[in-house]
């Protein structure tokens, strides 16, 4: 595997280093961002479990997660800031964290959501991991133990679920969980050196049978418009932004490896952004009724509708920026929210630390240096 190989090259770190120095934007005002979330704080103090729970019914543990997502948000931004600024009292804050749930976390546990966790967190830590992977001060032994973790109590729960689907039909399962699954079993593949983990994440994307493969999750294409219709559009927006989010950053893990999923069959997942864009602009979309083996969704789904969600800079850096594609609903959604922040800053619940953010620090240099 390429290291750094989580979400942007060395080469990327160093442009942006170069153009936060010069306050140039959006740069600059989404590191001012960073440091002004308060998951980014030297003093930041994690808080493992021994038993993760995320999902509870009557008589069952109650739900911990949250403190999860909150550590792995911290361990990201307290990474990157690092990475970006040499300052080794946040390095070592993310080491503190990352170390605290490598010794402590042996189970996750819960309903169905379990899977959620084993795929939200698990790629969120790996991806946190890689970031920090040569600071100094984090020892190979404490790394080891960190990889032995994500090895051994969220790969078997990742792999569990893509192969069972917890027992349910292979349709029954909305797209983000096939995508938080494949983001997991993708970033801690990397992390750890685990090409087959790698492989099998980017397989199951362009050819697996779940609604998180590519077909399955852009699944109805209208060739005229250059659109695809996400599959979760029926249900509500908050979970389709979810979803086009975690397809965004597993193709930039495996285009940061060397691998183009971004352009997969025509480049499939940019029409299906630009559907979720445009519609979440207000503007209208062809919608085709879906059904799967448990729901029929007549019509497209309002609730949520223009969500805000740090996802579209990725998209706009790659296709617009990057490869100069033209998809206006994309450009047009995201300059209504240009400095994208991380989590914590989308709101205290589960949904506004799915993705870690900050993609407007990331993810748009190469149009800033051509200029």
């Amino acid at each position: 595997m390429r290291h750094l190989g989580a979400l942007n090259t060395p080469k990327d770190l160093q442009d942006i280093r170069r153009l936060i120095a010069q306050k140039a934007q959006p740069w600059y005002g989404t590191f001012v961002i960073l440091r002004q979330n308060s998951h980014d704080a030297p003093s930041y103090s994690p808080h493992p479990t021994d038993t993760l729970i995320r999902g509870t019914a009557p008589h069952h543990p109650k739900e911990n997660y949250a403190t999860l997502f909150n550590d792995a948000a911290a361990a990201y931004a307290l990474a990157l800031d690092w990475r970006l600024t040499g300052d080794t009292t946040r390095g070592g804050a993310a080491a503190r964290i990352l170390n605290a749930w490598a010794r402590h976390l042996h189970h996750i546990g819960g309903t169905s959501d379990k899977y959620l966790a084993s795929g939200l967190y698990g790629y969120q830590l790996a991806i946190a991991a890689e970031t920090l992977r040569d600071f100094p001060a984090w020892s190979p032994a404490d790394q080891k133990t960190l990889k032995d973790m994500l090895l051994h109590v969220f790969v078997p729960m990742n792999k569990e679920f893509l192969h069972t689907h917890n027992h349910a039909s292979i349709d029954h399962y909305w797209a983000n969980w096939d995508l938080a699954t494949l983001n997991a079993l993708m970033a801690i593949g990397i992390y750890t050196d685990h090409p087959d983990l790698y492989r099998l994440a980017k397989g199951y994307f362009l050819h697996g049978q779940g609604n998180g493969a590519l077909h399955q999750a852009a699944w109805k294409l209208y060739p005229q418009e250059h659109l695809a219709q996400w599959q979760e559009a029926g249900r509500d927006q908050g979970h389709t932004l979810m979803g086009i989010g975690l397809a965004g950053t597993l193709c930039q893990m495996a285009w940061i490896q060397g691998d183009d999923l971004f352009a997969a069959d025509q480049n499939r997942l940019l029409a299906a952004a630009r559907y979720v864009a445009r519609y979440n602009s207000g503007m209208s979309v062809p919608y085709t009724p879906y059904h799967n083996s448990d729901v029929t969704q007549p019509y497209i789904a309002p609730k949520g509708r223009g969500l805000l969600r740090p996802i579209w800079a990725l998209y706009e850096g790659h296709y617009m920026r990057l490869l100069h594609q033209n998809a206006p609903e994309i450009t047009s959604i995201y300059e209504k929210n240009p400095i994208e922040g991380g989590g914590g800053q989308y709101g205290p619940n589960s949904g506004g630390f799915d993705q870690l953010g900050y993609g407007s620090l990331l993810f748009l240099t190469a149009h800033a240096l051509e200029k």
